[in-house]
Order: structure tokens, then C-alpha cells, then sequence
């Protein structure tokens, strides 16, 4: 049968006969009810027993994989929270931690965290190397914290399967103090659901979960009452003057902090002149000029001679593997993007930014800056295919919609930030000083930083830079410990330093619950 328009004298006829119809309705009180209201989401739970062994002991535990109904002080439902559980089997809830994790971007699910160093599986991957070609491989992970603590794995609103309902919008918890707010949110209210009210709390942040934890430590205890026990900050950005300055014209000291990191990159791929036996004192070395006669120069400006550009110009190239020339046509200004292209152009590569240690090479060796990290083509498909094979195979998590490993939301994020004892909210967001303010208030909490040396993304002296300007008595500056590692953004992934995480994160646990 041909179908085609409905004619107007047809539509005018079916008009005038619905309106008939309920007219005859509403005269003997047939019309229907009203359509109802959405229904509310329902959270979505898959719970599965496992054991694994650790340090030569065997654990029973649950996972529960899902979402969590986040709902605002009305009761009404904004959020579906991802989340994955690893809870130990006949643990004491009064006496056993709770460590609450997530990843960075900001829009980066906490996968990365969850399949390279904390949970129960461990994605294998082979350093320096591209584990881009399937079948990937996973194994129990002997270096897991589930042993010590039972594990929340948390994924921010647009990561995950974590996103907003109701008359909510995803936009809604994309800035620095939403999703510091909402974050606690949800710890709250996992905390009230399973009974953990009394249980030590840790919290862990890598990357841009870094500036997160460091504001949700100050929002739980200001808000809520609700004091951790330590906070776990890996390769953080806490601001932007020392982790993000790279890039902005007139932030001098950004460029000054990325220094010793690209010299670490440049000691690693034999590109210097006078190789240094001892990377620890070299570093140490170009990290006095960074913040002497460096950075006296770029405060300087227009006022340096074109003598001290000279001399600060050569000793610049000597430690990062360069030149001279490169780095004044710069006006001694070298963008990370910029350095990764420069540093290995005459062999035809591009060193990674995440983790510099990785190289690849690249399509055009004239370009100015990266035009992919060699470092996340390494390594990502193995991470993305394990998770989700893991995830569906052996959690059970059926959802109607992907895990969003990346979102990009850092384009759409509001940077700006209320700062402790302020009452309107600063441009450029620093939450070391939430976690100064929090660690006063609350001075038995501990605070372990864990960082690479050889991480563009968060230079271990910008790192450095945030933690010595804390507004922190002197007393409790020993409240902040830092350990490094001979590895980049995400140690993990280096063999010897996913050991050495394991054993500093134990250690920490340890001594503060």
C-alpha cells in the first residue's frame, strides 16, 4: 500500500473528530488521567564474590559494581554515580579503612587507577613499548591495596557510567567546586549506605584528582564533620602557577618548575652532551638555575641584557639536550608540547608527555608541537579492552550505555575556585591551600604525595612548589611526605616503581589508621 502527505481537509477532519470525542468524555467523566511523571532512576547494583592472593595470603571479597543515586537537599535525584566496590569479606567496619580513589583530566574515568596499581586486576602491559595489538592480557594483581583497605573506585559525573538526571545537567558538576561538592556527596552518602561511618577514611587523587582531593578534604570536613585519616595525592596538579603555568605568557614561574623535568627527559634519551652519572644531582643542579639565575631572567624581561640571555640561554640548551639558538628564538620560553617535538627531532621522534620516558615516531618532524602522546598510544588500548573485558566478564556489569574512559570536559570546566575564608571565587583554582586549611583543623591527618620524574604532564618540581607554598606552620609541615620514582605520569606502569608504590602506599596506611 502507497502512503504519502495527509491532505489538510484530512487532517482538519481527524482534528475536529478528537475534539468531538473528548468533548463526549469529559460529558460523562470518562477522560483519562494524566500521563505520569518519569520515574525516578533506580541505582544499578552487580555484586560478585572473589578471592585473590596477597603477600602470601589469601582474601575473600565483594565487588559491587554499578551506580549510586546521588540526590540534592530536596531528595531528589540529580546523579547516577559509577563506582566500584571491593569490600573484604567478614572485615570489622569500625576497625578496617576505606580508601576512597579516582583519576584526573578533569573528565578522566578512574580506570586507569583501578587496572594499573589499587584494585584486584592488573592490565599487562610492557614498558616502553606499544600494547596496541590485541589479545591483552590480564592477571590478579599481588601489588593491590585490597588487602589493607576495601577499595571505592570512583567515577565523576560525565565519566564512567556517571552522569546526571532529573532536571540536573552534566554541566552542573563540571567546575572545581561542584565537583569537589558532589564528590564528597557521594562519599557521604557511601559511607551512611554501608555502615562506614567509623572506619578510617583515606582518599587517593591522581593527576587533576590531585586538586580534587585537596578541595574534598577541606568540603568533608567543613561540611560534614567527616575527618580522613590521609590523603593520597599521585603526580597532582594542585595549581595553576606551578603545574599549568607552562604556556602562560607571563607566568614565569611555570616555565622554571618544567625545567628539571625536561632535563630528566633529555638524561633518559642520551641527548646530552655530558652525560651525568647520577640523575638525583644533576636534577638538583638544574633546579638551583631554575629558580636563580633562570627565573631572575624572566622576571627580569625587557631589562635583561642581551648578555645575561646569552649566558642563561646556553646553560639552558646544555641541560635539556638543545640549543641555545632553539631556546632564544623561544624568548626562553619553552612550551612541554614544544620540548617533546624539539628534543628528539634530528632521530625523528616525539617524546611523550605523560611519560617521557616513551617516544614514537612521528609524521612530521617540523612540527611545533605534539600532535599525539606516544606515552597514551602505549598504552591505552590495553587499559580500555581489559577494563571492559573485566568489567563485563567477570563483574557482571550489564548497562545499556559504554564506560566513557575520557570525556574531554576540562573544555567545558570552570576553573574557578573559592578559596578557604573567601567569599568570591578565584580565577585560577589552587587547592593546596583547602588541604593547608584542612590539615590545621585536622593535624592527625597525613598527606603522602607520590610523583615521577619524568612527568611533563605534573613536573615533580612543580609538585614541589605547591607543597612549599602551603600556608602551613612549621609544625605540621611534616604532615607532607613525598616519595619519587624513576618513571613518569602514571609510575605504575614502570615494574620497579609499581613495587615501590605498593610499599609507600602500605606504609602510609599503616601508620595512619
Amino acid at each position: 500500500m502507497k502512503t504519502g502527505k495527509i491532505s489538510l481537509l484530512a487532517c482538519l477532519l481527524i482534528s475536529s473528530a478528537l475534539a468531538v470525542s473528548t468533548a463526549l468524555a469529559e460529558a460523562d467523566g470518562t477522560t483519562s488521567a494524566p500521563a505520569e511523571e518519569a520515574a525516578e532512576p533506580e541505582a544499578r547494583v552487580f555484586t560478585t564474590e572473589h578471592e585473590i592472593e596477597i603477600g602470601g595470603k589469601r582474601l575473600s571479597y565483594t565487588a559491587t559494581a554499578g551506580t549510586l543515586i546521588l540526590r540534592d537537599k530536596e531528595g531528589k535525584a540529580v546523579a547516577e554515580y559509577g563506582y566500584t566496590s571491593y569490600v573484604k569479606k567478614g572485615g570489622n567496619h569500625t576497625t578496617r579503612p576505606v580508601m576512597f580513589a579516582w583519576n584526573g583530566g578533569p573528565g578522566s574515568a578512574s580506570m586507569w587507577l583501578h587496572m594499573g596499581v589499587l584494585g584486584p586486576q592488573l592490565v599487562v602491559v610492557e614498558d616502553l613499548e606499544v600494547n596496541a595489538r590485541g589479545p591483552f592480557k590480564r592477571i590478579a594483581n599481588p601489588h593491590s591495596i585490597i588487602d589493607m583497605v576495601d577499595l571505592v573506585m570512583v567515577d565523576p559525573v560525565g565519566t564512567g557510567y556517571s552522569r546526571a538526571v532529573g532536571e540536573a545537567k552534566n554541566e552542573d558538576f563540571w567546575g572545581v567546586d561542584n565537583d569537589i561538592r558532589t564528590v564528597s556527596d557521594f562519599i557521604v552518602q557511601f559511607i551512611t549506605d554501608n555502615g562506614r561511618w567509623n572506619s578510617p577514611k583515606f582518599i587517593l587523587g591522581e593527576s587533576y584528582g590531585g586538586m580534587r582531593a585537596g578541595g574534598v578534604a577541606y568540603d568533608l570536613l567543613t561540611r560534614y564533620n567527616v575527618g580522613l585519616n590521609g590523603v593520597v595525592l599521585v603526580s597532582p596538579y594542585m595549581d595553576v602557577a606551578g603545574g599549568g603555568g607552562v604556556g602562560v605568557a607571563n607566568m614565569a614561574v611555570g616555565y622554571t618548575m618544567a625545567l628539571s623535568s625536561y632535563a630528566a627527559t633529555a638524561w633518559f634519551h642520551d641527548a646530552l652532551d655530558d652525560e651525568p652519572a647520577d640523575l638525583k644531582a644533576f636534577l638538583a643542579e638544574v633546579d638551583e638555575f631554575a629558580i636563580g639565575e633562570y627565573l631572575s631572567l624572566l622576571v627580569k624581561g625587557a631589562r635583561a641584557s642581551d648578555a645575561e640571555r646569552q649566558a642563561v640561554a646556553v646553560k639552558l640548551g646544555a641541560y635539556t639536550g638543545t640549543t641555545a639558538e632553539y631556546w632564544l628564538a623561544a624568548n626562553l620560553r619553552v612550551t612541554e608540547g614544544q620540548f617533546v617535538q624539539e628534543l628528539l627531532r634530528t632521530r625523528g621522534q616525539l617524546a611523550g608527555r605523560v611519560d617521557s620516558r616513551f617516544a614514537s615516531y612521528t609524521t612530521n618532524a617540523l612540527a611545533e608541537n605534539m600532535p599525539f602522546d606516544p606515552y597514551m598510544s602505549s598504552v591505552g588500548p590495553s587499559f580500555v579492552a581489559t577494563f571492559n573485558d573485566y568489567y563485563k566478564n567477570e563483574l557482571g556489569v550489564d548497562m545499556d550505555r559504554n564506560y566513557v574512559v575520557s570525556g574531554g570536559l576540562y573544555r567545558d570546566w570552570d576553573r574557578s575556585h573559592v578559596d578557604p575564608g573567601n567569599e568570591y571565587p578565584s580565577p585560577v583554582a589552587d587547592t593546596g591551600i583547602d588541604l593547608a586549611h584542612a590539615i590545621i583543623r585536622n593535624p592527625q591527618m597525613r598527606v603522602l604525595v607520590q610523583q615521577g620524574y619524568f612527568d611533563l604532564a605534573t613536573p615533580y618540581r612543580a609538585t614541589e612548589y605547591f607543597i612549599d607554598q602551603m600556608p602551613l606552620p612549621d609544625s605540621l609541615r611534616s604532615n607532607v611526605s613525598i616519595k619519587y620514582y624513576e618513571a613518569g605520569h602514571m609510575m605504575y606502569v614502570h615494574p620497579p616503581s609499581l613495587i615501590q608504590f605498593r610499599q609507600d602506599l602500605a606504609d602510609f596506611v599503616t601508620a595512619n589508621q
